[in-house]
């Protein structure tokens, strides 16, 4: 069994056919939409869905919360750093990536109600993450970071809270 050769972003965006991402930015595409369908006092949503999730040098995933779970997996490329912020004020940074002996996951939850923005670490050049959502994933449960508000909550990590916000 050989290793497949090193992609670049531009190969995996177009193989997977990724696109920008609307709200937190990198590249993404919706691989599954569960047909089962659960009533939630939010509305109506898909059991689970499942997205590609494409991080390169210039692009980040904003600091954001759901309402639902999101587990995160690795696939491939260069790790990626999380910055969680949990709802009892505590703080966690978090890599995800291939070096398991290093402490980084193939594999993380991400609790519903906890902020999390991630970006590639040092000078990585591309990671290819997958994100599954449960109850699934809808717009309407995507609350954008604001800055100021965050990092006046978490003072600690004001620093990181600024590079992975846009407002």
């Amino acid at each position: 069994m050989t290793t497949p050769p090193h992609l670049t972003a531009a190969q995996i965006k177009e193989l997977l056919r990724l696109s920008t991402h609307p709200m937190e930015g990198g590249f993404f595409r919706r691989t599954y939409t569960s047909e089962l369908t659960v009533e939630l006092e939010r509305g109506q949503r898909a059991a689970g869905t499942a997205i590609y999730y494409l991080l390169e040098p210039d692009t980040f995933s904003e600091m954001h919360m759901l309402a639902s779970d999101e587990l995160f997996h690795f696939y491939l490329g260069d790790p990626v750093e999380m910055l969680q912020l949990w709802p009892d004020g505590r703080s966690e940074i978090v890599a995800l990536g291939p070096d398991l002996a290093a402490g980084q996951h193939v594999q993380l939850l991400v609790p519903a109600g906890v902020w999390q923005g991630t970006r590639l670490i040092g000078d990585g050049k591309v990671a290819l993450l997958g994100c599954t959502v449960v109850p699934g994933f809808d717009f309407a449960d995507y609350t954008r970071g604001n800055f100021a508000e965050l990092a006046e909550q978490w003072p600690d990590q004001a620093e990181r809270i600024r590079y992975l916000t846009r407002r």
